[in-house]
């Protein structure tokens, strides 16, 4: 067996004494500093520590906390009675007003013949709605309302999120004015014929629940699909003002009188302002909310959006115009103020739907009244003032769980 070679070490003593010598001549070269990057950075890094200590320095100003809004842990408020015929599938999209010291909501409700009618339910809280009466409050002209006098089995859900499979009146929206109750909603005939209709009652007989209704006038033309239209609860400049479109611009048309109209004159474009929508949240902006709360800041009004990267997913936005011309955007939210994240805003005839049309203030507090997933009423609250003031300050107040264990983990999808 051959022996190992020894190893010659001669050839790396050469080469270390070669690099020493390398090293001792580049000492005797002058050398130019070249200012690095790294030198650079640390530079701006004491100049911001330095500019740090300079406001720490100064008086501490206060900020206000973003203030955390939230849905009632009572949600859903209103759910559908099996043992009411007429509303045995689904109560949601409630209007809403505040009168003699209570919280009145006049919901749509679907039943077993799928014909959307309203109920009417009050509350001294705006929470607990003990009062809920058993028959219908309005129902469509053209149909009678649903008491069936034999027994009947329940139906499979047959609705769309549009209307009632066999029609009816939708999404109300209720409006004091002057001692009077206006009720605008959707006329809902087949998908050739979606209107606004507008009705009326005296307060009085509103309260006495003496449903003595004025008969409906169709105020959107025909032959077009028209939803979401809001009476203002105040003349203004001496004129009812219904606010009818907001995208891409809003659309205000003025009226000495509500008793007498003609099919289509509520159509006037009379002014608009042009509101865009590039990459925003709501970058698919669907129509107002409830009517228009008169603030001291201007009109709060709360919108449908949504956002094409977030698609079927119904979110709520809020904006404040000006209280002399509507038309005119003041705040607007930057974000949603309440979005589709709980189960009960999920589960239903559609996931992903948060639905306001109502929305009062009593005491202080804005009450926010929604239909959940197209089947149940819900509620959310916050502090008017300091609503008002996130809006204006930061541009996205939000309404938010209070409690998270109620919300889905999947936000808001199935």
């Amino acid at each position: 067996m051959p022996l190992k070679k020894p190893i010659k070490k001669k050839q790396g003593l050469q080469k270390n004494e070669r690099s020493r010598k390398k090293i001792a001549t580049a000492k005797k070269r002058p050398v130019k500093r070249i200012p690095s990057k790294r030198a650079a950075l640390t530079r701006a890094q004491r100049s911001k520590k330095l500019l740090r200590a300079v406001r720490a320095a100064r008086p501490m100003v206060s900020r206000p906390r973003p203030h955390q809004l939230g849905r009632h842990e009572s949600n859903p408020i209103i759910e559908p009675r099996e043992g009411n015929y007429w509303e045995m599938k689904a109560t949601f999209n409630p209007g809403a007003i505040y009168a003699d010291h209570r919280v009145h909501l006049l919901y749509r409700a679907i039943g077993g013949d799928d014909v959307s009618v309203l109920g009417y339910a009050s509350s001294d809280d705006g929470i607990s709605f003990v009062e809920r009466l058993n028959e219908p409050a309005y129902v469509p002209v053209t149909t009678k309302a649903a008491t069936p006098k034999e027994e009947q089995k329940p139906l499979e859900p047959a609705y769309f999120s549009g209307g009632g499979w066999n029609g009816g009146c939708e999404d109300p929206r209720l409006t004091l004015i002057e001692g009077t109750v206006y009720l605008t909603y959707t006329a809902f005939d087949g998908w050739g014929s979606i209107r606004i209709a507008l009705s009326s009652i005296g307060l009085e007989d509103f309260l006495n629940k003496n449903w003595k209704w004025k008969k409906p006038a169709m105020i959107s033309p025909k032959g077009e699909i028209h939803k979401n239209w809001v009476l203002f609860p105040e003349k203004i400049n001496g004129k009812f003002a219904i606010l009818h479109s907001i995208s891409p611009n809003i659309l205000v048309d003025y009226f000495d009188d509500l008793d007498d109209f003609d099919e289509g004159e509520a159509v006037i474009k009379s002014k608009y302002s042009r509101i865009s929508n590039t990459g925003a949240w709501d970058s698919w902006i669907r129509g107002a909310g409830p009517p228009p709360l008169k603030t001291k800041d201007g009109w709060l009004l709360l919108y449908h959006a949504m956002d094409l990267r977030d698609p079927n997913r119904y979110k709520l936005g809020a904006m404040i115009l000006d209280l002399k011309d509507p038309t005119k955007v003041l705040y607007r939210s930057r974000t949603p103020i309440l979005e589709p994240d709980f189960y009960y805003e999920n589960h239903g005839f559609k996931s992903g739907v948060i639905y306001s049309c109502g929305a009062v203030v009593n005491d202080g507090e804005l009450y926010v009244y929604y239909g959940g997933a197209d089947s149940v009423v819900c509620v959310a609250m916050a502090n008017l003032d300091t609503f008002l003031n996130e809006l204006k300050m930061y541009g996205k107040p939000r309404l938010t769980p209070e409690n998270k264990s109620n919300a889905t983990k999947t936000n808001g999808r199935r």
